[in-house]
């Protein structure tokens, strides 16, 4: 079991030093190919030009999770934005934000997509990051796309309830946790008394219906599994309930990529946007590449709730997220967040 402590701060630098040594190697197994690291400068380290029928692409890796907002990145290269503003991209798959930051940053990869406060930690140790495009949100209001989830004869009907109460998240240090901590001061509750545990989401469900874990905060699809069932009920939605759309993902790349090839970074600024709006109008056409790429029945990806996808940079509310990791010791040290962003 995983609870909240002091020493956190420690523990997360441990965890993000063990992350740049490893995840590199950690990516090379995983998704649709490997990033092509070399020796050399951020401009010529994976950025090459291709030469195809459209003309002369800029070859580039982006590093992208197994989560459904992805979608809306694999139909840009699907449907051929990216080439229409002159890039080549190959999508590398990896097991979150900590995971493709290294790649990121030894210039393996130009840019990729993955979780705000893996972006935020680094930029707490010094590591030098830069967010170039939001990417997907929680919704600001209504049904939001992942909860807090308990089973209705718990006695669980409000975050103040979390108390003394064992909370399975995918992983601690996240969005996950921090958003439910806050949410349980804000209900006034007491976060520091919440143990959590880290557990895959496939797992969540099972052990929630056999009372080995007392609420689960679990996202799509597996959140429309869950409340399926009439036993379970929502507690709330975290995210809502700490800032009216919360970033989930954003986009981001190394400095050394930032400042030598501003240009670059202005055409996946702008095939991103691109991308983000033709998938927010084809919908249809985004939940039918959720079956192969999720591996999920068509039933399930045609029931599922999506994230809002737009690339607007998340400038306040990445500095209260930020804020928040200092609240609870997840970062050590003041940060402008504002100072991380490369302007479109």
């Amino acid at each position: 079991m995983t609870s909240h402590a002091a020493s956190l701060p420690s523990q997360i630098r441990w965890g993000l030093a063990t992350a740049l040594v490893a995840g590199t190697l950690a990516l090379a197994g995983c998704g649709s190919g490997s990033p092509t690291g070399a020796e050399g400068s951020a401009t010529d380290t994976g950025a090459n030009s291709a030469t195809s029928g459209s003309g002369e692409l800029t070859r580039i890796s982006v590093g992208t999770i197994a989560i459904a907002s992805s979608t809306e990145l694999r139909y840009g290269v699907a449907e051929g934005i990216f080439e229409e503003h002159g890039l080549d991209v190959e999508l590398v798959e990896g097991q979150g934000g900590a995971a493709l930051l290294p790649a990121v940053q030894n210039g393996s990869m130009q840019f990729a997509v993955g979780n705000p406060m893996s972006v935020l930690t680094a930029a707490d140790q010094g590591l030098p990051m830069k967010v170039v495009s939001g990417y997907s949100w929680s919704a600001a209001e209504g049904e939001d796309i992942n909860a807090v989830i308990a089973r209705k004869d718990s006695g669980i009907t409000g975050f103040e309830d979390l108390e003394d109460q064992t909370v399975s998240v995918n992983a601690v240090h996240t969005l996950g946790d921090l958003s439910i901590m806050e949410s349980t001061e804000m209900a006034g509750g007491d976060p520091e008394k919440i143990n959590f545990n880290e557990m895959p989401f496939p797992d969540m469900l099972a052990q929630l219906e056999q009372g080995n874990v007392d609420a689960v905060w679990l996202p799509e699809p597996f959140m429309g599994r869950a409340l399926a069932d009439p036993k379970n009920v929502v507690v709330g939605y975290p995210n809502q309930e700490v800032m009216d759309g919360m970033p989930l993902t954003i986009a981001f790349t190394s400095e050394a990529v930032a400042e030598e090839s501003p240009e670059l970074v202005t055409s996946f600024q702008e095939a991103l946007t691109e991308s983000a709006e033709r998938a927010a109008e084809d919908e249809e056409g985004v939940r039918a590449m959720l079956p192969e790429f999720l591996k999920m029945d068509e039933e399930t990806a045609q029931s599922i709730r999506l994230e809002p996808a737009h690339t607007d940079l998340p400038v306040s509310t990445m500095q209260t997220i930020y804020d928040l990791m200092l609240k609870y010791g997840m970062a050590e040290n003041p940060l402008d967040v504002e100072s991380l962003y490369v302007q479109p």
